[in-house]
């Protein structure tokens, strides 16, 4: 069950978020005050891992308090859609339950509502309030035919035969002035078929081809009467199974130093809000993770004294066992905390002292203890986070989403980008959304995965999928963290001899990327070096491109499509930039025979596509892309042809969307599909 896009409205700062997309990790970049925080923190009260309360005096836009205070219980504030792949356990169920395709439940569309409730529905449920009539005329004809065959002998037999053939014809003859057939004129069917006014005869060959047509009749009605997908049992499976929601900022950090009397007093209080709540959250997971109660704690660092000699030996024990007990915990966040930071080799020694509970911290290059404050934040952050998440998963690493607000934003640079790696590998089975001002924390090689977090000119917050949606000169600052990004990429690329290979546009870059990763994955591709695919939006930006990179090496390789434009710009780049190194130029032409023009789709495996496309024509019925695919014609003009000829308008950068979709399809290939070949060809020449 994958989170796959979440909107937020009437949250904080948050008119309406729009909708935003989501990967395996999803980063929102911002200025300060842009409103990130309060994005994760309305999806964390979706369905959070702990208690997180929903206070309106808190999450209600506070210019419109005192509007919304009395009448917003049935006000959603958090929306989110969830995707089933066909292995997912709660599709296996939903499909037993409501007996429904897969198709209509892949999707699940959620929405919490201030009152704590929720509601659902399924997009893509199909709710049929007609049928074609061109299928019931067939049908009819043919029974009608069956029934002029019968001879009868019987005047009651005759008769009925004549009553019946007379309701049947009259059927065919409604039905031919209309296209569609809907429940009112079908139930008139059922009722003229079962009270026809005759009676048939004792042995009636007639009656029982009557009976077939009520029984067809009577299944078409279930298909037009069929009920929502919406019960108790659907909802208890939803919500048993769907993600929990793990939050955590930076302002839950661990303090070295903890005063126990006035830790027991915050735990008790549950009008704690902001900092000092994440504190507290904070300080419950850790007691919680070493088994011991801090008022425990307190009343064991006691002086034992003015005590008898059997009170003392009782003290004494208490005293000895909490020792154990925290060498235990000592010994198990050290072992466990090993597999998760990969900066140090770290020991940690939880002791407490009187009234205060400290956290100390050694390693192999410092093996002397020293109290957790007097090491770097990054490493006060690190074990913090990792104690909330543990403790609030039961150690069940998966089926969690993990909210990260400006993670990691005291580390190094070179361990933020270890971060970054952390995330990716922790994402197999969690999905993450994190936010940060940090270039350092930006994924280059999945900008789809980057959004964008900006004050609109009505002081609320939106969020979107386009980098570049607020155009507004003076608050671009916002995309900032995504230039100086892309910026240390390219530097990157400069300073490690990465291969800068150019291609045309984004939808090739996430191709090409998901080829390398599975080609290298299956050991079919060993590159001397990293291939860097940066997109030019089109072929009239390669030659700046081109001209930008090479300014400090050589010539860098560039693919180009194979159709009329791709052509001609690679005759024009070999007479000029390229005259002298005109093997740098890779057409997908010269890859594929049969095409005439060839892009960078038609190299993709088509069962690597075809959902998507699927989706693209979700308003046409009962279609499927791959019942009209030619595999001998280009893929592209296919789809704009069926979508003139069914007046589909495809959606702004649909080739964008495809490519999303299929990347991951690629990467996840198990068999050896024949493009392969031609990915091999491809990256051998750049190699």
């Amino acid at each position: 069950m994958k989170l796959i896009r979440f909107r937020v409205t009437n949250f904080r700062s948050i008119k309406d978020s729009t909708w935003i997309d989501c990967s395996d990790v999803t980063n929102i970049i911002g200025i300060n005050e842009a409103g990130k925080s309060n994005a994760l923190l309305a999806l964390w009260k979706f369905n959070p891992t702990d208690k997180a309360e929903i206070n309106l005096l808190e999450d209600l836009p506070r210019n419109e308090y005192s509007s919304l205070k009395n009448s917003c219980q049935e006000l959603p504030f958090i929306e989110v859609v969830f995707r089933l792949e066909d292995d997912d356990e709660l599709l296996k169920n939903l499909i037993k339950i409501t007996g429904r395709r897969k198709e209509e439940l892949s999707d699940i569309h959620l929405k919490r509502f201030y009152s704590g409730k929720y509601s659902y529905n399924f997009p893509y449920e199909e709710t049929i309030t007609e049928l074609p009539s061109k299928e019931f005329i067939t049908y009819i004809e043919e029974k009608t035919n069956a029934i002029s065959k019968i001879s009868t002998e019987s005047k009651v037999e005759k008769h009925y035969k004549a009553i019946v053939e007379s309701i049947l014809n009259g059927y065919i003859d409604e039905l031919q002035q209309k296209d569609k057939i809907d429940k009112n004129l079908l139930q008139e069917f059922i009722s003229n078929t079962e009270n026809t006014g005759a009676k048939p005869g004792a042995k009636s060959e007639i009656q029982p081809i009557v009976n077939d047509v009520l029984k067809y009749f009577r299944e078409q009605m279930e298909l037009l009467s069929r009920p929502r997908i919406w019960c108790d049992e659907v909802w208890k499976q939803v919500f048993s199974l769907m993600p929990n929601f793990v939050y955590y900022s930076n302002y839950g950090n661990l303090d070295t130093e903890i005063y126990l009397p006035h830790v027991i007093d915050n735990l008790e209080r549950n009008d704690i809000t902001g900092v000092a709540a994440a504190k507290v959250r904070t300080l419950k997971v850790l007691f919680d993770f070493i088994g011991l109660n801090p008022k425990e704690i307190l009343e064991l660092g006691e002086d034992g004294v003015n005590l008898s000699q059997d009170e003392i030996e009782k003290f004494n024990k208490k005293k000895e066992e909490r020792t154990v007990l925290l060498n235990s915990a000592s010994s198990k966040l050290t072992k466990e905390f090993k597999q998760w930071w990969k900066q140090g080799n770290y020991v940690f020694d939880l002791r407490a002292d009187g009234k205060f509970f400290k956290i100390w911290v050694s390693d192999e290059k410092r093996p002397e203890k020293v109290v957790l404050e007097a090491r770097s934040t990054g490493l006060q952050w690190f074990l913090s986070f990792y104690l909330v998440f543990l403790t609030q998963t039961k150690t069940n690493l998966k089926n969690t989403i993990i909210l990260l607000d400006e993670a990691g934003l005291s580390l190094h640079p070179l361990a933020q980008k270890d971060l970054l790696a952390f995330f990716k590998n922790l994402a197999t089975t969690n999905q993450i959304i994190h936010t940060t001002h940090s270039p350092f924390l930006v994924d280059t090689n999945n900008i789809d995965s980057v959004k964008i977090a900006y004050i609109d000119n009505d002081g609320y917050t939106v969020i979107s999928n386009d980098l570049r949606a607020n155009s507004d000169p003076k608050r671009d600052t916002s995309v900032y963290a995504v230039h100086a990004a892309l910026g240390l990429s390219v530097s990157d690329i400069m300073l490690n001899g990465c291969q800068p290979v150019i291609v045309e546009g984004a939808s090739d870059q996430y191709y090409l990327n998901a080829i390398k990763t599975y080609l290298i994955a299956s050991g079919l591709f060993k590159p001397s070096k990293d291939i860097v695919f940066m997109p030019a939006g089109g072929v009239k930006g390669v030659s700046a491109i081109a001209s930008i990179v090479s300014a400090k090496g050589e010539l860098p390789y560039v693919i180009i499509d194979g159709d009329t434009s791709g052509t001609s710009f690679k005759d024009k780049l070999k007479k000029d930039l390229y005259k002298e190194e005109d093997h740098k130029l890779i057409c997908l032409k010269d890859f594929v025979e049969g095409l005439e023009a060839v892009e960078i789709e038609d190299i993709i495996p088509f069962n690597c596509i075809s959902k998507a496309i699927d989706r693209l024509f979700r308003s046409v019925d009962d279609f499927e892309f791959d019942e009209v695919y030619d595999s001998k014609k280009s893929l592209l003009s296919q789809i704009e042809e069926y979508a003139r000829m069914n007046r589909v308008l495809l959606p702004k950068g649909y080739k964008v969307e495809i490519a999303k979709f299929a990347k991951q399809k690629i990467i996840n290939m198990s068999e050896k599909e024949k493009e392969v070949d031609v990915w091999i060809k491809i990256f051998e020449q750049i190699k």
